[in-house]
């Protein structure tokens, strides 16, 4: 008889993509900014970073993040000049962000959320894809008036 072990990969964080000292500058910025518990944002902003890698290195404009991890997004958009090293750095080119460009669904949201796992990264599901996240009027699928 054979015994197969499964042996345990430990997933990539967004947040290792940033220098940590910068990585705290942005988290401290999106919890002054969005009202947000410091262990808050450095979710919002870990799950933001997660998001853009994935994005940027699959050039995928259809992504769109969920309302609670674009504040972490913009956060980072606003340190313009660090944003702008680490997207030259990251991928070759600026990576734009386009306010409403996308409507959130819930197939939308939660295609993003298999893509940044499928790149290895930890997701914290409560950051994505609940009904209250999508646009109104779109039906998310689970919520009241769908």
């Amino acid at each position: 008889m054979t015994t197969t072990m499964e042996t345990s990969v430990a997933l990539r964080r967004g947040r290792d993509l940033l220098d940590p000292e910068l990585f705290e500058k942005v988290s401290e910025f999106c919890a002054a900014e969005y009202g947000h518990e410091m262990c808050t944002a450095r979710n919002v902003v870990d799950q933001a970073l997660a998001f853009l890698k994935v994005m940027g290195d699959a050039r995928a404009f259809d992504m769109t993040p969920s309302r609670i991890v674009d504040p972490g997004w913009h956060s980072f958009a606003l340190h313009t000049r660090a944003y702008a090293a680490w997207c030259q750095e990251q991928f070759g080119y600026f990576l734009d962000h386009e306010p409403g460009a996308t409507v959130r669904t819930r197939p939308l949201i939660g295609s993003v959320v298999e893509r940044v796992k499928a790149a290895g990264f930890y997701v914290d599901e409560r950051m994505w894809g609940v009904a209250k996240d999508c646009n109104p009027p779109t039906c998310c699928g689970d919520g009241d008036g769908c």
